[in-house]
């Protein structure tokens, strides 16, 4: 009996990249397709749970910085990485080799196009990510997120296919209708990841504090603060007689969000797709600083929609976030609508999408 065809996935670094691997991962082995994940060391601790048969781990660095020593060492890294990949790909044997972006990606997807192996890349973002930009020229296809991404050549450009951004099965599970809020309590949920939690904690609080007593009595917060935030912003939310559940990490963040009446939170790829896919209006706040601007992208896409307010960090201030917000409070039809929009805006399907794009190119 023949043994079914193994597809490669190359992820690592983040939940942004690791998440939709993942939803790509449960679509092809619903499809009898056997599935192994190849991301750097760090990202081994993360991959635990990954739905694969194997987990292989490769060297790989991020060319940051502006110090040509720092830079040299990277690519020593990542041309151990290419080497290690090759061993491994050599041993799997796959049809195929999928990244999902980061610089974790480059060394398998770059020792399978050696190798001669089918491969292909899948952007999240709105705007290419520098690993997938250096692979763009050497992979068969582009899988996308979105329907325009930024800054790929034409070349790379006639071989992009949108899919959508894979989410994760739970956030399908949780997809539900809107829970119109009316004139009663509105669910307010604040998130940032690793990277944008202190910005709501410094930012958040300190906005409801200027809004008016009937406001506050109809809001309940859920917020992701750091463990060194969290008491600070449980008391100020206290010391206004405001319901507020505060924790480092939500497990259940899908299910928390299809709860909400608004979503504040960054605009990375993958929560940009979660919004669109469950469907809730939000005010989003990019990342700044990143030399992509991917966040910022990804945001004024969704903005451009009607299904958030677009708020840069240098203007997330109290005062325009409370603002924001007494007027969401003051006008609940547009909460409805811009919940309406972002749907609109969501593929569903797309890790099926993404997996049928995978077989295909494979030749399977």
């Amino acid at each position: 009996m023949a043994q079914a065809p193994l597809i490669a996935l190359a992820a690592g670094g983040t939940g942004g990249h690791l998440f939709p691997a993942e939803a790509l991962s449960h679509a092809l082995r619903e499809r009898g397709a056997r599935v192994v994940l190849i991301t750097d060391e760090r990202a081994v601790e993360y991959a635990g749970d990954f739905p694969a048969e194997a987990v292989h781990a490769v060297p790989a660095a991020t060319p940051s910085g502006r110090s040509p020593i720092r830079m040299a060492a990277a690519a020593i890294v990542l041309a151990k990485g290419v080497f290690a990949a090759r061993r491994v790909l050599k041993q799997v044997k796959p049809a195929i080799v999928v990244g999902f972006g980061g610089y974790p990606t480059v060394p398998p997807v770059l020792a399978a196009s050696l190798l001669g192996i089918r491969t292909m890349v899948h952007e999240q973002n709105a705007v290419i990510g520098r690993a997938n930009r250096f692979l763009a020229g050497r992979v068969d296809v582009i899988a996308t997120g979105f329907s325009e991404v930024g800054g790929l050549s034409e070349t790379a450009q006639a071989k992009c296919r949108q899919v959508g951004n894979p989410v994760r099965p739970a956030v399908v599970a949780a997809v539900s209708p809107y829970p119109e809020p009316g004139t009663g309590v509105v669910e307010l949920l604040v998130f940032g990841g690793s990277q944008g939690a202190r910005v709501m904690a410094e930012t958040v609080p300190p906005a409801v504090k200027l809004m008016s007593r009937e406001e506050i009595a109809r809001l309940h917060i859920v917020q992701q603060a750091r463990t060194e935030d969290e008491e600070r912003v449980r008391g100020i939310y206290a010391g206004l007689g405001l319901r507020a559940e505060i924790a480092p990490f939500f497990k259940d963040l899908p299910t928390r969000m299809a709860r909400a009446h608004l979503v504040v939170a960054r605009s990375g790829a993958s929560t940009v797709a979660e919004l669109t896919v469950i469907g809730r209006p939000s005010i989003l706040v990019p990342l700044p600083g990143s030399l992509d601007q991917d966040q910022a992208a990804n945001a004024a896409v969704l903005e451009k929609a009607g299904g958030t307010v677009r708020i840069l960090q240098p203007d997330f201030t109290p005062r325009r976030l409370a603002t924001e917000l007494s007027d969401l409070l003051a006008a609940p039809s547009r909460l409805t609508t811009m919940a309406a929009n972002a749907k609109s805006a969501g593929i569903p399907d797309a890790a099926d999408r993404l997996a049928r794009l995978v077989i295909e190119t494979a030749g399977l």
